[in-house]
Formats: C-alpha cells, structure tokens, sequence
C-alpha cells in the first residue's frame, strides 16, 4: 500500500509501470483517474478549485479506507494519490490504482476506496470562480454510494 498527499501532478502510466514491475501474481489493474470538472458551480465554470488538507491526518485516514479494502478483498497492491493546492478545470486530482489476481476484486476494491475517499477522507475543497466562492459539502450521492458498503458489513 501506498498514500501520497502531494501538489504535483502525477503520471498514471508511470505509477502503473512501478506497481507492475517485476511482478507476475497480478491478474488485473483497475484505476480511478479524477479530474476538476469546470462545471461544479452549476450557474457558471469555475477558475480553479482548492483543496486543503491536515498533513499527517489525511494519510492516515487514507491509510485506514485502503486497510479496510485489504481486508476485504485479496488485493496485491494499492496506490491512492491525492493533490492539494490550487487546481485547474481538467486537470488531475486523484488516482486510485488497485492490483490483484482478479478483476473483481480489483473492480469492488477500487470503487470502494474512491467512496470512502469522496465521504470520509479529511479533505476541503473551494470551487473559485471570478464571481464566486464557495466550499464544497458533501453530497447525498456521495453518501448513498457509501451506505451501500456498510449495509453489506451488516
């Protein structure tokens, strides 16, 4: 497993070639690649987007939604890259890289990180347009997708 809190933007084929290299025991890959949607304001595009975190509580709590996936699903690797700082409309802002020996588990595993990642990790994000600015809460959508993960632990 690893979580990185950075500002840089970061290389999905390169982060793949490190996970895959020298291995043979991965059978499938599945990633999430999110990106700033200029759209988030609804009435006008937004010019950027800031994201804040706290250093040291945001890894952890990244480090604690992969375990779960772990424990889950047999998983070989995972990687969870998140950006802080400004952000630009189209460009990066998360990937959620999973390996294991087969697709679904790597499928389920992916998207359950990418949910509690959305709902739980300690993230702020400002949308900043040149009239406007506002927070981000969090939306019901984002909370029902997660309800589905807990309602099967029951």
């Amino acid at each position: 497993m690893s979580v990185t809190i950075q500002a840089a933007d970061f290389d999905c084929g390169q982060e793949i070639a490190a996970m895959t290299k020298g291995r043979d025991d991965i059978g499938a890959l599945a990633s999430f690649i999110g990106l700033v949607r200029a759209d988030t304001l609804g009435t006008e595009n937004i010019d950027s987007m800031q994201l804040e975190h706290y250093p040291g509580m945001t890894e952890k709590a990244l480090a604690e939604i992969v375990a779960a996936a772990e424990k889950r699903w047999m998983l070989q690797s995972v990687r969870v890259i998140h950006r802080v700082g400004k952000l630009l409309p189209g460009e990066q802002i998360v990937l959620v890289l999973v390996a294991a020996s087969h697709r679904g588990a790597a499928f389920a595993a992916c998207e359950f990180i990418m949910d509690f990642l959305k709902t739980r990790a300690p993230f702020w994000k400002k949308e900043v347009s040149e009239h406007h600015e506002q927070w981000v809460e969090a939306r019901d959508k984002d909370e029902m997708a997660l309800q589905r993960w807990q309602d099967a632990e029951k």
